[in-house]
C-alpha cells in the first residue's frame, strides 16, 4: 500500500470514528431530555448496529463489483447528512426531536460502510503477511475516534449549544470527504475479475459455510459479544463498587481506549510474526476472560485499572488476526462481500449483548462477567483445537455455494 494511501484511509476510518464518538454518548441523555421512556432509549441506541446488520454486507458486495473508492465517498456523505439530522433533531421539542434523531442514526447505520470497506481497500493492495498489521491500524484508527469523539462532543455541547456536537461531527465528516475525494485513489483495477453477486441470503450462506471463515466470523461474534457486555455495564458496575460518577467513567473508558489504541497501532505485526493470526486469536479470548471474570470483584482503583487493561489488551488483539485471516481465506473479488458478512455478525452481537448483559445485571451485578468469561474462555479453546492443530490454512477456502 503506498503511503498516501494509508495515511487517507487511516484519517478516513479515524474522523468517521470521531464523529461517532461525538454523538453516541449524548444519544441517551438527549433522548431522556426529549421525554423518551427507556424502551424508546434502547430503540434509538440500536437503530444503527440494527441497519449496520441488514446494510454492511450490501455495501461490501457493492465495493467488490463498482470499486472502493465510490463507496467510501458515499459513507463519508452519508455519515455527513446524518449528523446534519442529529444537530437539526437537537434544536426540536419533544416527539420531533426524538423522532429526527432516531431518523439520524437510522440514516447513519445505514451508510455506515466506512470499517468494511477501508479493511477490504486494505486487503486489495497489501501482502497476506502484512494483511493482520494492516487491520490492526483501522483498529488503531477506531480506538482513537472513540477517545478523542467523547471530549470534542461535551466541548461542542458546552461551547455551541445542544445542536452544537452535530454540526461539529457533520463538519468532520465533510472534511474527511473532501480528503478522501482528492487523494484516495481506486484499490481494484479497471482489468479486475468480478465474481457474480449473489442475494442477501445467498451471500450470508456463502460465507458461513466456508468451513475455516464461518469458524472464525462466529469467534468475532463471540469477542464482540463480551465485550458489548462489558461496555454495557461497567457504569452500572462501578457505581454500585466504586460509587463513580458519568466522568469517572468516562475516563475508565478513555483509559481502556488508549491502551487499545497503542497495542494495535505498535504491537500487532510482531505478534502476528511470533504467534501467528491463529495464536494471537487465542491469546485475546483468553485475555478477555481474564479480565472479565475478576471484574466485578476488585476493589482499590489500581487493581480496577490493572483488571482493564488486561481485558483492553486482549479485546485489542481480537479484531487484527480475525480480520487479517478471514481477508487471507478470502478470493480477492469477494474480500468487500465477506468481511461486510463479518462486520453485520459484529452488529448482531452489539444488538443481543447489551440485552443479555442488562438482564443479567438486574439479578446480580458479577452474573454478565463471569458468563461472558466463560463465553471467552470457551471459544479461546474451541480456537485453539480448530486453528492451532494443523497449520491453519492460508489459501482461499474453496467456494461451498453455487455463484
Amino acid at each position: 500500500m503506498k503511503k498516501p494511501s494509508l495515511l487517507i484511509l487511516f484519517l478516513a476510518v479515524f474522523m468517521d470514528l470521531v464523529g461517532f464518538g461525538i454523538v453516541l454518548p449524548l444519544l441517551p441523555v438527549y433522548s431522556r431530555n426529549f421525554g423518551a421512556p427507556g424502551p424508546l432509549i434502547g430503540l434509538i441506541m440500536a437503530s444503527y448496529s440494527m441497519m449496520q446488520f441488514i446494510c454492511t454486507p450490501l455495501w461490501g458486495r457493492l465495493s467488490d463489483r463498482i470499486g472502493r473508492r465510490p463507496v467510501l465517498l458515499t459513507s463519508s456523505a452519508g455519515a455527513a447528512g446524518s449528523y446534519l439530522l442529529f444537530a437539526v433533531g437537537a434544536g426540536l421539542e419533544g416527539t420531533a426531536a426524538l423522532a429526527v434523531l432516531l431518523a439520524s442514526r437510522v440514516f447513519a447505520g445505514a451508510f455506515g460502510a466506512s470499517i468494511t470497506v477501508a479493511q477490504a481497500y486494505i486487503a486489495d493492495v497489501t501482502p497476506p503477511e502484512q494483511r493482520s498489521k494492516r487491520m490492526g491500524l483501522v483498529g488503531m484508527a477506531f480506538g482513537l475516534g472513540f477517545i478523542f469523539g467523547p471530549a470534542l462532543g461535551a466541548f461542542a455541547a458546552k461551547k455551541f449549544g445542544m445542536a452544537g456536537p452535530g454540526w461539529v461531527a457533520a463538519s468532520i465528516c465533510a472534511t474527511n470527504l473532501a480528503l478522501a475525494c482528492f487523494f484516495l485513489p481506486e484499490s481494484r483495477g479497471a482489468d479486475t475479475e468480478r465474481i457474480q453477486q449473489r442475494a442477501q441470503l445467498a451471500q450470508w450462506s456463502h460465507t458461513l459455510r466456508r468451513p475455516k471463515v464461518g469458524f472464525i466470523i462466529g469467534l468475532f461474534f463471540l469477542a464482540t459479544f463480551c465485550f458489548t457486555c462489558f461496555e454495557t455495564t461497567l457504569g452500572l458496575l462501578v457505581d454500585v463498587n466504586f460509587r463513580f460518577d458519568a466522568n469517572q467513567v468516562g475516563y475508565l473508558f478513555t483509559f481502556a481506549g488508549v491502551i487499545g489504541a497503542a497495542v494495535q497501532g505498535g504491537s500487532i505485526g510482531w505478534l502476528v510474526r511470533k504467534l501467528g493470526e491463529p495464536g494471537l486469536i487465542v491469546l485475546s479470548l483468553m485475555l478477555v476472560a481474564a479480565g472479565l471474570a475478576p471484574l466485578p470483584f476488585v476493589r482499590g482503583l489500581p487493581a480496577l485499572l490493572l483488571v482493564l487493561a488486561v481485558l483492553s489488551v486482549g479485546s485489542s488483539l481480537a479484531r487484527p488476526p480475525i480480520f487479517g485471516l478471514i481477508s487471507i481465506l478470502t478470493h480477492a473479488d469477494e474480500q468487500g462481500a465477506t468481511l461486510g458478512v463479518a462486520q453485520s455478525v459484529g452488529s448482531l452481537a452489539r444488538i443481543v449483548g447489551p440485552l443479555f448483559a442488562a438482564s443479567l445485571f438486574d439479578h446480580h451485578h458479577a452474573l454478565p462477567y463471569l458468563a461472558c468469561a466463560a463465553v471467552a474462555l470457551m471459544a479461546g479453546m474451541l480456537a485453539w483445537v480448530k486453528l492451532c492443530g494443523p497449520r491453519t490454512a492460508t489459501a482461499p477456502e474453496a467456494a461451498t455455494a453455487p455463484k
